[in-house]
């Protein structure tokens, strides 16, 4: 027996010392792709030495003779912490990410090869001037020399099993198609949506359901939108010929994307200097999507700080010590869905001059550990098919993205601006995913714009399918030029917003049309933050981006407490629970509040109801309808009919209107109730963190360890403070363009994405928390000479 236990012991040494020397082998293994923070390396490409000096969070800041260097520098420094990101983003762009990870990714590289923009980012650049072409160049070569100088690649790729393919310079158009994607439907949907509902429903009932605005616009020039009246159509007329039993919720999941950013004129400030705020939001993983740094090119160059994006050699957003900027997306329309006529083998289509040949080309989409698949993808000279309608019609996507305007690297001149009105006639040669440039200047000066190519539509509305084939059909004339861009500078208030929402009216709002805006009530509540203040001040933008006050669930608070009558408290204890957690809000998006988290999810089980019948009967006609993908203002119509409660536009599921809310008020109690309580159930509860790395869910043992710490937030959708599980503001600053010292900026996790590294989550606490960190980098920590290789 003691020989035994002699054995087993010796045994239980030699799999602790072998699980010790496997975790120290592994341990120092990822530590051979953590960037090289100190020291000198000799790399061929440089003109002259290049400093890369980072403090404490990893804030980088280059030092470089000329700003050729300077793109070699950033692109060394994106490649050391944030190369797999980059690769992430030029693979989802190009349609590549299967031969990556998989054919699971092989529907998406499907859907993104059709507009096959490896094709087109080689073509830009081909076309590119020479000084666009030199600076690509150069942070390619900064890219592959970061990439090169990592003792082993990224750790991703060891646990993919691939190994890195070089960065191109033509991969840095991909990185601007990759946020196309994210920002603007690569499908058209909600033309598409929209085109459906008209062919289908009575006139009235469309244009009641398709309303864009009304009570909560807040544009920066016009009046809200008028609202409609309750239309005669019905349901019960919609839904004669349909089984009953198809109803289902619409399911609104009200997660919308957007952004907020503002400014106000030197009327407002101390100084005199324009303030700049901005908070982009997106979905938000490990790591960031921004990458911070400063620069300055020669002893009298600008100091450009702010906002880099791994991929591309630019400052994207922040101050140039002159001028200051920030973006939010447009929502404009920036595509066009053209129904085709298609000969009867469906090789050619009708053109206004006749019959034309489809263009076809074979893409191999390469699969990794898997066969390759072969994808034909049919052209047209508007653009390529993407799919067909509900009559069988193939349909071509118009888009600016597919046109050599849609990306390029004009907005390169940001950096050199001496005032907005430098910017101003620029704007519309910016290729990039149409924004809402806001802007402000060291005079004082204010600015919001269109940047980005602004389609010249003839004979065209730009809001449904049409057909381009008839001699007086609509098409594109080339873009409008800079006189034309739409446009407000420095409006008599001194005060800019834009959140997502429609901005302008009449002919700007013509000429930018609009694809699925956001509701106003976020931009609303900006505008009314902004408008309160005498003076304005960096703490007074912080201030309002952390605003959380629920002040659009506050009508449906106030409904839902009439519904909660003494009667209906009696019926189950939930109810009285309920009822008691209404009285008892705090008002706000706030993490310990359970009345909150009852009056959102009650607002959307409501809209389910009230419009799954719509939906039901749109599905029936074609199965790929969502209303989620129109229907960004159903608030406006929703409202109206609990207002009116009209009996011909009851879901005919419900008795009565009040059954309706009852039932749903029911649904969401009932989970959240099998405990025998509500008060376990705050918003806090549901709004957890999930900021995780992309390969994190597929390794249980180290996902949490890639990832940053789950924990309840504030915030929500319809309020500055936009923030979701992973969603929302993928960072927060404000900056007065000359005073950065008294600037902020802050971002979720850090600048690396390598778990082992100290900038891996610094900061992001901050960001987690609503502090104002410093703008500008703290106290040099690390320096790395990057120094010429000798001839």
């Amino acid at each position: 027996m003691k020989t035994f236990s002699r054995w087993l012991l010796r045994l239980s040494i030699v799999l602790f010392s072998l699980l010790l020397l496997a975790t120290l082998g592994s341990y120092w293994w990822l530590r051979g792709s953590l960037a090289q923070l100190d020291g000198a390396l000799e790399l061929t490409g440089l003109d002259s030495p290049v400093q890369l000096l980072r403090d404490g969070q990893g804030i980088l800041t280059i030092e470089a003779d000329t700003r050729l260097d300077t793109a070699f520098g950033l692109g060394f420094a994106h490649a050391q912490d944030r190369f797999f990101q980059m690769d992430l983003q030029r693979r989802n762009a190009a349609g590549e990410l299967a031969a990556l990870v998989g054919s699971a990714a092989l529907p998406l590289d499907r859907q993104h090869r059709i507009h096959r923009f490896r094709a087109r980012a080689e073509r830009n650049y081909a076309r590119a001037d020479e000084p666009s072409r030199a600076l690509l160049d150069a942070y390619a070569a900064g890219v592959n020399a970061g990439l090169e100088a990592l003792s082993i690649a990224p750790f991703e790729y060891a646990l993919l099993g691939s190994e890195p393919a070089p960065w191109r310079a033509e991969d840095a158009y991909l990185t601007i198609f990759a946020m196309i994607l994210i920002l603007q439907d690569d499908q058209a949907r909600f033309e598409r949506g929209m085109g459906l509902m008209e062919a289908v429903l009575p006139a009235d009932l469309f244009a009641f359901f398709s309303q864009q605005g009304g009570r909560w616009d807040a544009p920066l020039e016009g009046p809200a939108f008028s609202e409609l009246p309750v239309p005669v159509s019905g349901y019960a007329d919609l839904l004669a010929d349909q089984d009953q039993a198809l109803l289902s919720p619409a399911l609104q999941a009200d997660l919308v994307p957007g952004s907020n950013n503002w400014a106000v004129s030197g009327q407002l400030t101390s100084h005199g200097g324009a303030l700049v705020a901005d908070d982009m939001h997106l979905g938000i993983r490990v790591p960031n999507i921004w990458y911070r740094a400063n620069w300055s090119t020669g002893p009298s160059g600008q100091q450009l700080s702010g906002l880099t994006l791994p991929g591309l050699p630019l400052l994207v957003a922040g101050s140039n010590g002159q001028v200051a900027w920030g973006f939010t997306n447009t929502q404009g329309d920036w595509s066009d869905v053209i129904e085709l006529e298609l000969n009867d083998d469906g090789s050619q289509y009708r053109t206004s001059e006749g019959w034309s040949p489809l263009i076809v080309h074979e893409e191999t989409l390469q699969v990794h550990d898997d066969a390759p698949e072969l994808l034909r993808v049919k052209e047209t000279q508007w653009g390529p098919i993407i799919g067909q309608d509900y009559q069988g019609h193939a349909l071509a996507l118009r888009w600016a993205a597919h046109d050599p305007e849609g990306a390029n690297f004009n907005a390169w001149f940001m950096e050199e601006a001496d005032s907005i009105f430098d910017v101003l006639p620029e704007a519309h040669r910016f290729g990039l995913p149409h924004q809402n440039l806001v802007m402000g200047d060291h005079h004082g000066n204010i600015a919001w714009i269109i940047a980005g190519p602004v389609p010249r539509r003839v004979n065209l509305a730009g809001t449904r399918p049409t057909a381009w084939h008839t001699r007086n059909g609509g098409h594109w004339a080339g873009y409008h030029d800079a006189e034309q861009q739409p446009r407000v500078v420095n409006p008599p208030s001194g005060r800019l917003w834009t959140a997502n929402a429609r901005v302008v009216s009449g002919e700007k709002l013509a000429l930018m049309g609009m694809n699925g805006p956001a509701l106003g009530a976020r931009q609303q509540q900006i505008r009314d933050r902004l408008m309160a203040l005498d003076q304005a001040t960096e703490q007074d933008m912080l201030a309002i981006q952390l605003d959380d006050e629920a002040l659009f669930l506050a009508p449906w608070r106030a409904r839902l407490l009439d519904l909660l009558d003494a009667e209906l408290r009696d019926q189950k204890d939930a109810f009285s629970e309920a009822h008691a957690a209404l009285l008892n809000w705090s008002g706000r998006a706030d993490r310990d509040d359970v009345g909150y988290r009852i009056v959102r999810q009650w607002r959307l089980a409501v809209m389910d109801r009230i419009t799954a019948p719509l939906e039901t009967a749109l599905r029936a006609v074609d199965e790929d309808f969502r209303l989620r993908h129109v229907g960004r203002q159903l608030e406006t119509p929703v409202w109206t009919l609990l207002e009116a409660q009209p009996a011909h536009l009851l879901n005919p599921e419900f008795s009565s209107w009040r059954a309706l809310q009852v039932d749903a008020l029911s649904a969401v109690l009932a989970p959240w109730y099998e405990d025998g309580t509500l008060a376990n159930d705050p918003w806090g509860a549901r709004n957890v963190l999930a900021v995780r790395h992309p390969l994190a869910s597929a390794l249980p043992l180290l996902g949490d360890w890639l990832s940053m710490p789950a924990e309840p937030v504030d915030g929500d959708t319809h309020m500055p403070r936009v923030q979701s599980p992973s969603f929302g503001a993928s960072e927060r600053f404000a900056v007065s363009p000359g005073r950065e010292a008294t600037a902020y900026l802050h971002m979720a996790t850090g600048q690396s994405g390598h778990p082992l590294s100290p900038f891996f989550d610094a900061g992001h606490q901050d960001w987690v928390q609503g502090k104002a960190s410093p703008w500008l980098a703290g106290a040099t920590e690390h320096r790395l000479e990057l120094r010429p290789a000798p001839p």
